[in-house]
């Protein structure tokens, strides 16, 4: 018999070939042994486990002396074997993890369910109400009559309304879909009751494999390094050629000093056009001034 314990995280899906699976992602362990019960000793047959951290001032001494410095433990949980199950060669210390399953794995889970405070009918049993029109007032989600009155009491049993949730839930036939043994996380089929961070308990038919999961170490590619060129003393002593220049070609900063002289001529005759323009059409100017004069006059 193998069996781990784990919290519940969350509900996702994994894609299998052209299928999706639904799935609920449980990370569980690495759980330590910390006591073996026998039929001898304690009456029956069961192996207590650990899981989980917590602050070491909130154990009690007794807890304490019982862990014997195997870790301070948030849950401790047994798990019955029966006459023919058996723990192997596994003893007190000794830790279970994830390595111990495999996918495929038929197991049965035991969590406990969502607490949902106090209900009523309707939510706690399915009932589907009364009519709620012709008469029927204030009716629609009552539960009704609760039994006959000869016998004065309402008998053991009888639907009503009250607290609901937070029961312990067994499922069997739960199926492993994928296992993730790097974050020791486990993915089985379907949904688990109980909310998130809960306590889950797994267990199931087959041998009992312990230690923990073999963590692959990747290695880094070698990068080659490149030949390093040594340059010699002669290349390095050879004088350097200057470029040699056609008799039509000239190199690009003579072309450039060339443009700009240029583009100052330019401006030059410009300006000296605008002067003559203004001289000539100055005497002009006098002469219309005059001739406004003589008329005014």
């Amino acid at each position: 018999m193998k069996f781990i314990l784990g919290e519940k995280l969350e509900m996702t899906q994994l894609w299998k070939g052209d299928a999706v699976v639904p799935v609920t992602k449980i990370t569980a362990g690495p759980c330590t042994i910390l006591q073996h019960k026998t039929v001898a000793k304690d009456g029956y047959e069961a192996v207590q486990v650990g899981y989980g951290a917590r602050r070491l001032k909130l154990l009690s001494k007794a807890l304490i002396g019982h862990f014997k410095n195997l870790g301070n433990f948030r849950y401790v949980r047994e798990f019955r074997l029966d006459n023919s199950d058996g723990i192997g060669e596994a003893k007190v210390g000794d830790q279970v993890s994830v390595a111990a399953f495999a996918v495929g794995d038929r197991l049965t889970l035991i969590s406990t369910s969502k607490g949902k405070g106090f209900q009523g009918v309707v939510k706690r049993h399915g009932f589907h109400g009364q009519d709620a029109t012709h008469g029927n007032k204030d009716q629609l989600r009552a539960s009704g009559s609760v039994g006959a009155g000869g016998v004065q009491h309402v008998f053991k049993g009888t639907r009503m309304s009250g607290r609901m949730g937070g029961d312990q839930v067994t499922r069997h036939d739960v199926e492993i879909v994928e296992i993730d043994e790097a974050s020791n996380t486990i993915f089985v089929k379907g949904a688990v009751p109980g909310a998130r961070h809960s306590l889950v308990m797994l267990f199931g038919n087959g041998e009992l494999k312990l230690g923990l999961p073999e963590v692959k170490v990747e290695e880094a590619p070698v990068v080659e390094e490149a030949p390093v060129i040594e340059e010699t003393v002669a290349e390095a002593e050879q004088p350097v050629e200057e470029p040699v220049f056609a008799p039509d070609e000239a190199p690009v900063e003579e072309v450039e000093e060339v443009k700009e002289e240029v583009k100052e001529e330019v401006k030059e005759e410009v300006k000296e056009e605008v002067k003559a323009e203004e001289v000539a059409e100055a005497p002009v100017a006098e002469e219309k001034e005059e001739k406004v004069e003589e008329k005014t006059a």
